[in-house]
């Protein structure tokens, strides 16, 4: 007689933990990897080591924000929706004349930001940026 000798089958289970290790691992990879998006920000010309030229009061287009937030171009006071005009007139005379902002250190951050942006959309190709004397 012979004995039926009976296999337990055995169930079968796939592990699935180092596949998952691999997925997590390739999940951070490509998180490291990524390239995300980059803030816009306004470009400045930093000042260098060299000497510069001093330069009249007449030939810049001298832009002043004070603390309450008025802004004074050429001795008149101006809103901030007419910027962009008169720094795009001055520069019709001027053709090369580099815009000054003169601001004051109390003067809203935010104002300087928005007149820097005006004489950049304006055309101006340099633009400063000065602290209001005391």
């Amino acid at each position: 007689m012979r004995r039926k000798i009976s296999h337990r089958e055995e169930d079968a289970e796939i592990n699935i933990t180092p596949m998952l290790d691999v997925v997590f691992i390739m999940l951070i990879f490509f998180i490291v990897t990524t390239s995300f998006v980059s803030e816009i920000g306004v470009d400045l010309n930093r000042p260098s080591n060299q000497p510069k030229k001093e330069q009249k009061i007449s030939e810049v287009i001298a832009i002043r924000i004070e603390k309450t937030g008025r802004i004074v171009i050429q001795g008149r006071t101006i809103d901030i929706r007419a910027v962009r005009a008169n720094i795009e007139s001055s520069l019709a005379a001027k053709a090369d004349a580099p815009v000054v902002i003169i601001a004051d250190r109390e003067s809203d951050a935010g104002l300087l930001v928005r007149v820097i942006d005006q004489a950049r959309v304006a055309g101006a190709e340099t633009v400063s940026l000065a602290a209001a004397a005391r």
